[in-house]
């Protein structure tokens, strides 16, 4: 009886735990899910930009690659879009929690700090996961052409390529340690998008300097199954991006990112 009792406490306190990670991480999804700033900037923005650019226009049936277009090249595009802003905004909102108290809330919790780390992953993973399937499906009902095997290719690649800018969110959230300096950053993010090659095809100086930009790798990254590096111009090809050169790019500014996060978490520390 006595060596029962401590396991089945035991047992009860993981289960309560669970449960309390399970319950949380319903809850602050639907809770950042009603909120119109996020569900605009995250999902509709980026649609409504597709339908603009990728839709209502006159390059959207350019042929891309063997068998695909410029409409679903720009809808890989914004959804690369709309999955890094909310990695960025989830991240940071999570670094700015956690440094004003809400870690040692938690501590009194069945929730451990672990836990809470876990449950803001699955929801920041989740909330990217919509754009990417609302556009998907956006574009497949409209001027969107791509063999079936492209489309999950290239979905899964876009939440690939969104994680590295959750480090960038926490670096946000680390330095500035405020709501606003997360909408700023996700503001930013617009800047890098256009920059990137992410909006619309890009040519000559601009182009060139977009190669060496956070967001430029990401975006060729989740459309290398549609283009295989091919660059996409206003009236077609224009070059080519090597996959080494594609991943270079996310590597050198996810390196850029963790190195940021760890210097300013050191700083925070150092402090106190």
């Amino acid at each position: 009886m006595s060596a029962t009792a401590p396991r089945t406490a035991a047992s009860a306190t993981v289960q309560a735990s669970s449960m309390s990670i399970a319950t949380y991480i319903v809850m602050d999804f639907w809770r950042n899910f009603r909120n119109f700033g996020n569900t605009f900037f995250v999902i509709v923005l980026p649609t409504l930009l597709y339908l603009f650019f990728g839709v209502y226009n006159d390059w959207s049936d350019i042929p891309v690659g063997d068998s695909g277009n410029v409409s679903a090249w720009i809808m890989i595009g914004m959804a690369v879009y709309g999955a890094i802003t909310a990695t960025t905004a989830l991240a940071g909102s999570a670094a700015v929690e956690l440094q004003q108290g809400w870690g040692r809330a938690l501590s009194l919790t069945a929730m451990p700090h672990g836990a809470f780390v876990l449950a803001k992953s699955i929801i920041a993973l989740a909330t990217a996961t919509l754009p990417v399937i609302v556009l998907n499906v956006v574009a497949y009902f409209t001027a969107a052409d791509m063999p079936l095997g492209t489309w999950i290719a290239t979905a899964g690649l876009t939440l690939v390529a969104a994680l590295p800018f959750a480090f960038y969110g926490l670096a946000v959230g680390l330095l500035f340690r405020s709501d606003a300096a997360i909408g700023a950053a996700s503001g930013v993010l617009v800047v890098f998008a256009f920059l990137g090659n992410v909006f619309m095809p890009l040519g000559g100086v601009l182009l060139d300097i977009g190669k060496f930009t956070p967001m430029y790798g990401s975006a060729a990254l989740a459309r290398y199954p549609l283009t295989e590096g091919e660059i996409v111009g206003m009236e077609g090809p224009i070059g080519t991006d090597p996959l080494w050169m594609i991943l270079a790019n996310v590597a050198a500014w996810t390196a850029v990112f963790v190195v940021g996060c760890l210097a300013l978490q050191g700083r925070r520390t150092t402090r106190r």
